[in-house]
């Protein structure tokens, strides 16, 4: 999805477009679906967070990346599991994914962006997407700068979501959880080099 750039003249006259411009970046800022580059986290020691440790006690991290978008640093995100994740397995395996934003972006789009990043991954039904919908929105608060959320998945069972540490709520559907760790780690990522980072391969 591209965001075309208005003129000065369409910003004036037609506020209603400025909003939806602005609702755009913020969805796009999230799902890595705009035109953005990825690049390598700064590498420093980063310790287990508490919530991975008690779901994953023997996680350890495998990569991490940040998101900019248009120049503007958005998140850095890292990817934890147990062992080794290979590329062909890595949606079949215990993980967690670690996002720490570094500005605001409301819960409400966040969920909204997830849902069309996770139907790039695969297909699903009209009834699975408006349930799935629905709970992230009751899942996803808005994030200001310095704000985690942390998703667990569990093969076979489902996602477990953590906000700054705190346990939220779980979707207990294991075609959910794919698709939803699929936004980053899925060969159909929409953005294939940091998918690259997180796992320590080639895109």
């Amino acid at each position: 999805m591209a965001v075309t750039p208005m003129s000065s003249n369409s910003r004036c006259a037609n506020p209603d477009a400025v909003s939806r411009r602005r609702a755009l970046v913020a969805l796009g800022a999230f799902a890595v679906a705009l035109p953005a580059a990825s690049q390598p986290a700064p590498t420093v020691a980063t310790p287990l967070p508490g919530e991975i440790q008690t779901d994953l006690p023997s996680a350890r991290l495998q990569g991490q990346a940040r998101l900019r978008f248009y120049g503007l640093h958005v998140y850095d995100i890292r990817l934890w599991a147990p062992v080794l994740l290979r590329s062909d397995d890595a949606l079949r395996s215990s993980a967690a994914l670690e996002i720490e934003y570094a500005r605001a972006l409301k819960g409400q789009l966040i969920a909204d962006r997830s849902l069309t990043e996770m139907r790039r991954v695969d297909d699903f039904n009209a009834t699975d997407g408006e349930r799935w919908l629905a709970r992230m929105r009751e899942l996803f608060p808005d994030v200001q700068a310095g704000d985690r959320i942390t998703v667990v998945h569990r093969p076979e069972v489902g996602a477990r979501f953590h906000v700054n540490g705190r346990l939220v709520g779980e979707v207990r559907d294991a075609l959910f959880a794919r698709l939803f760790m699929g936004i980053w780690l899925s060969p159909r990522t929409s953005e294939p080099q940091l998918r690259s980072a997180l796992l320590g391969s080639p895109p």
